[in-house]
């Protein structure tokens, strides 16, 4: 089946030769004289290429570019344009053009080029019918789940991934936000450049604007040279800023800036950078509850919360567990070469007993320890104590809920700051008190950590 051509020139003259010459060469042709026309041509005729003159009245190529990304079903764009404009060309295919021809246009090189933008969209076409059947089967780039929850998730990173605007992931520790960024870098016109990721809470707050927008030789003390920060190696990619409800609130005003004027200066100089920066930032704070406590400026909030995005909590979508735990205990058979192939019942009971407060952070770990203590099948000896008293505990008392795996569930009748305590209580024991991997088991930072000591008066 021949693919669909668009041709968007507004020299009359130009346009029809341009539409006999590609209809010779097998494709179905359609033609807009201006930018407007092609989108309107485009909601009832889909085109595989869109071929547009750089200069058009009204809305020029690169404001056509642009409004196709917006629509999450851009076609292949042929940029043309005159020599005295290869710079402009050179920018739309920075937008995500397919590539740029000089005029007059040679024709070689113009069917060479729509040829493989067109077997270019045919196998992005065919990518996209292949993600969508294996997100109807529970798989989302590294993203796993088949919860109607996360099903919301990949349509925002989907509608994001069209776009450059900011982007708030929010959600409980644990719950894979880095991993949401990731997948729409991934997917967006970004992917061949940087994905810079930075954790806002674990910056001592004197050091963050350096890692930001670096700084200067003798800025101060120990700045011996100058260094770039993350906006300058995130340039033309993305920049992930997760927890930022962490980051200092002077910071934030200076983050607010870039984001409006997308400059910015290296700490200790006097010279404006230009960068081309796309950020997305997570918090594991309801940003409502953040603004009020003045850890988070509103400004700033509603500046980034363009693309709103919530991750739910692993005890929300629980009907995702089985796939996790199959997906995790595959993972650490190759990584640990280890031949385990299936989990009893009672510790499937067990995992959808529990209420994680790590999330999936914490299951992956939960699985990782029990594939290596297991032979060929996990039981409920395999996992923590924690576990195993969740689910012992659940057979007496509790009330029931609904669950996709089990039926009827209980629950220990303790409070939720109660269980909390306990198995904070029972991880540092594990682990000897070791906070590092205390918090890493427990999928908080060790702030976090620290914070739920003194709530809970827990003491060495």
């Amino acid at each position: 089946m021949a693919s669909n051509v668009l041709i968007v020139e507004d020299d009359a003259t130009e346009r029809d030769a341009l539409a006999r010459l590609v209809g010779q060469w097998g494709y179905e042709v359609e033609t807009a004289a201006s930018a407007e026309a092609a989108l309107v041509i485009s909601e009832q005729w889909p085109p595989a290429v869109v071929i547009t003159d750089l200069v058009l009245p009204e809305m020029d190529g690169v404001g056509l570019l642009q409004r196709f990304n917006e629509t999450g079903r851009a076609p292949m764009v042929l940029v043309l344009t005159g020599h005295g404009s290869i710079d402009s060309a050179v920018e739309a295919m920075r937008r995500g053009a397919y590539d740029y021809l000089t005029k007059p246009v040679d024709p070689l090189r113009l069917h060479l080029l729509l040829d493989k933008a067109a077997e270019r969209e045919s196998l992005s076409r065919e990518v996209t019918l292949l993600r969508h059947r294996l997100r109807q089967k529970g798989a989302f780039g590294d993203l796993l789940g088949e919860a109607k929850s996360m099903q919301e998730v990949y349509r925002w990173i989907d509608l994001a991934a069209t776009s450059a605007a900011p982007v708030l992931i929010y959600g409980e520790s644990g719950t894979g936000k880095e991993l949401v960024a990731r997948t729409i870098h991934d997917r967006s016109s970004r992917r061949p450049h940087a994905l810079v990721a930075i954790n806002c809470a674990a910056i001592p707050e004197t050091l963050i604007e350096s890692e930001l927008f670096g700084h200067e030789r003798g800025a101060f003390t120990g700045a011996t040279e100058r260094r770039a920060g993350c906006f300058e190696l995130a340039n033309g990619g993305t920049l992930f800023l997760d927890e930022i409800a962490e980051m200092d609130v002077s910071v934030q005003t200076k983050l607010l800036r870039v984001l409006q004027e997308n400059a910015f200066r290296r700490v200790g100089g006097k010279t404006e950078l230009k960068v081309d920066v796309r950020v997305i930032a997570a918090t594991n704070h309801v940003p409502t509850e953040a603004i009020e406590k003045r850890k988070f400026r509103e400004d700033l909030y509603y500046r980034l919360n363009v693309f709103p995005i919530p991750v739910p909590a692993l005890r929300e979508r629980l009907e995702d567990l089985p796939l996790l735990v199959r997906h995790f205990i595959d993972e650490f058979n190759r990584e640990d070469r280890r031949a385990v192939r299936d989990i009893t019942p009672e510790a499937l009971r067990a995992l959808n007993e529990y209420v994680w407060p790590g999330n999936i952070r914490q299951l992956r770990n939960v699985i990782q320890r029990a594939v290596i203590g297991a032979e060929t099948v996990i039981g409920i000896e395999h996992l923590p104590l924690e576990l195993q008293g969740v689910s012992a505990g659940s057979r007496d008392a509790g009330r029931a809920l609904p669950s996709g795996l089990t039926g009827a569930v209980k629950l220990p009748t303790m409070s939720l700051g109660a269980m909390e305590r306990t198995l904070i209580q029972q991880v540092l024991a594990d682990t000897n008190f070791d906070r590092d991997r205390a918090a890493t088991i427990l999928g908080v930072t060790q702030r976090t950590l620290a914070a739920k000591l003194v709530k809970h008066g827990i003491k060495p």
